[in-house]
């Protein structure tokens, strides 16, 4: 499998991520790594900042991971685990600003084409309003 940027989709619903994820992956197959990570610690609404350290890190290359999160919060946590990524890491993470559904099945259609991090972030942002 040709590395590629891989996908971090951060919601505050967990259902919403793992359908996002699920839609991603029928859409572009295995070509592209993705995480979802969704709800907080105790199961509810929200995000949780280990939860999206972890993901970011389960799907890590040096290509690149492009994190696509639903509101507010998630982009605030989203950002906070990426200035927690040791330094050689952290350059190749981005918080793409761009709707979670959208943004994640264009990112990683972009990706798969082995485009880069740069390429994937303004193709996602591109849908945005």
């Amino acid at each position: 499998m040709t590395e590629t940027v891989a996908i971090v989709i951060v919601s505050h619903s967990a259902d919403v991520a793992r359908g996002t994820a699920d839609m991603v992956h029928q859409m572009v197959g295995d070509e592209v790594r993705v995480a979802a990570c969704g709800g907080n610690a105790d199961g509810g609404l929200g995000t949780d900042l280990g939860r999206i350290d972890a993901a970011i890190r389960s799907v890590y290359t040096p290509k690149g991971v492009a994190v696509l999160v639903d509101l507010g919060g998630a982009e605030t946590n989203s950002e906070m685990a990426i200035e927690m990524l040791p330094d050689d890491m952290r350059p190749h993470v981005v918080v793409c600003t761009a709707p979670i559904v959208e943004g994640a099945v264009m990112a990683a259609t972009e990706a798969a084409g082995g485009a880069s991090l740069a390429e994937v972030r303004r193709t996602a942002e591109e849908f945005q309003a």
